[in-house]
């Protein structure tokens, strides 16, 4: 009877950790089904997906001290179905060099250190750099400090591109948010002509009505709707994105570009806040165009990390 009853309390013992452990299996795999009605909770949980594996934490502790066999099992299967959905991206998936390197940082307005971001871009060596939250007078001061370096440049709003290989055309892109964030070039490579877009979406806020991405999730209707009509067949999009790649409201650009961080580099790739990342906002993306290099560059003077990425056409 006291083995019975020991083997039965393994059991019974830790429900309460057993469903803690089956509610975050459900919203990984169905985070798709979490409705956005309210607060736009979906496109939260979205942003911050890959943190829920670290609720298994406390659930494997508390279900080893409560010696719960019902709570063990469901966070090694809650394990499994992260696992599944993350664990590709974890090994480094670079492969040789590529024929250019693009690098995309919003360099913040506020940033106090213009002098240490620059050398930090220069250093990464890229042959096609954007730059996202630029005003007038930063624009020329990166401008005049980029030159020796970049003999092509074209700045459209808030955004700027500068080029070692000739840009032959540049507008901007109206992604209806009242004034110009967006910008379209078209870079020509040694190997292709390339449309490269540049892009700082909305901003995203999180307060008392929960997860404010409307005016952003407009934007990202409006430029994948212009991507789509690009007459290009390689395109890159560098920018600020202000969402990450699991979020639903990102699917006009993300069902018709392809992640270089996912395909080629190593990790998360976290950006932002740069204090300690925690999610991937700013993004490399592209079409007809192949990754073979993905990484996060250094902390500079803004609230988010570059990234780089090296291309084949």
């Amino acid at each position: 009877m006291g083995r019975w009853t020991t083997h039965s309390n393994m059991w019974t013992r830790g429900l309460i950790l057993a469903a803690a452990a089956i509610l975050v299996a459900v919203i990984l795999a169905g985070h798709e089904f979490v409705p956005n009605a309210v607060g736009n909770l979906g496109s939260f949980v979205e942003t911050f997906l890959p943190w829920l594996g670290w609720v298994l934490v406390p659930i494997g502790i508390g279900a080893a001290v409560r010696r719960s066999a019902s709570a063990g099992i469901a966070a090694v299967l809650t394990l499994l179905v992260w696992s599944t959905m993350f664990l590709a991206l974890l090994p480094d998936k670079s492969n040789g060099d590529g024929e250019f390197r693009v690098l995309t940082h919003n360099v913040d307005v506020d940033n106090p250190d213009l002098e240490g971001t620059v050398d930090t871009l220069l250093g990464a060596q890229a042959d096609i750099l954007a730059l996202e939250e630029l005003d007038e007078e930063d624009q020329n001061r990166y401008a005049e400090a980029l030159a020796d370096e970049y003999p092509y440049t074209v700045r459209h709003g808030t955004v700027a591109l500068w080029s070692k290989f000739p840009i032959t055309s540049s507008k901007p892109v109206d992604i209806e948010i009242g004034w110009t964030r967006a910008m379209q070039a078209v870079v020509e490579t040694p190997t292709a002509s390339v449309a490269v877009y540049v892009s700082h979406l909305a901003s995203v806020r999180i307060g008392s009505d929960g997860f404010s991405s409307q005016q952003r999730d407009a934007t990202a209707r409006a430029l994948g709707k212009i991507i789509a009509a690009e007459q290009l067949d390689s395109v890159v999009l560098l920018g600020d994105l202000n969402g990450t790649l699991q979020d639903r409201s990102l699917a006009p650009l993300t069902y018709q570009l392809r992640s270089t961080q996912a395909e080629a580099g190593q990790g998360f790739g976290f950006t932002w806040p740069a204090s300690f990342p925690m999610s991937r906002i700013d993004q490399i993306l592209v079409k007809n165009l192949t990754p073979v290099k993905s990484w996060t560059l250094d902390r500079t003077g803004s609230d988010h990390l570059p990234i780089a990425s090296e291309l084949h056409a």
